[in-house]
């Protein structure tokens, strides 16, 4: 079934950057709309409360693609532009492995794979947040196909492994 994904994620790998050319005001619909459906739950329980009046910036670097996202009285909302209190960047994939949950938050961070700039209490503060939602909050079927796409990103990543040279030679 791997193999089945690590065609589907090289097939994706040249149409993904192709979303930064999706007008903003689209991408805007369709992600607020999904967000409020994915965290319609945590968003009651005033889990995304720390983003209240502070700004989050998400870049996809690999893809030419940023959005920022706030919370309000309304839910959360996204931006093309605003002053950012904390980015956070990284490539598509290793976004993929953090939803995923292929790769430990920590773990991505620490290797400077992803990055927070900015407010970094913020920042860990929305990372805890990520780490702690519950991924029954996902459609069954959407949680299976990222973590599908994740187990075979990973995998990639691990590329060929290289055997040390035997020391008795």
């Amino acid at each position: 079934m791997l193999n089945v994904a690590n065609l589907v994620l090289r097939a994706g790998q040249p149409l993904l950057p192709l979303g930064r050319h999706v007008p903003f005001g689209l991408q805007k619909l369709v992600i607020e709309k999904a967000m409020a459906r994915l965290f319609a739950e945590p968003l009651e329980d005033g889990e995304f409360d720390v983003l209240q009046g502070r700004w989050l910036r998400i870049e996809i670097s690999d893809l030419g693609m940023a959005w920022s996202l706030t919370r309000d009285a309304v839910g959360l909302r996204l931006a093309r532009d605003s002053q950012a209190d904390v980015c956070i960047r990284g490539n598509w994939k290793e976004f993929l492995l953090l939803a995923s949950r292929q790769e430990d938050p920590d773990t991505l961070f620490f290797r400077r794979r992803l990055v927070i700039e900015g407010d970094t209490d913020l920042g860990l503060a929305i990372k805890n947040l990520v780490d702690s939602l519950d991924s029954d909050l996902m459609p069954p079927r959407l949680w299976q196909l990222i973590s599908w796409l994740g187990a075979a990103a990973k995998e990639e990543g691990k590329g060929p492994q290289v055997q040390a040279a035997d020391p008795t030679y």
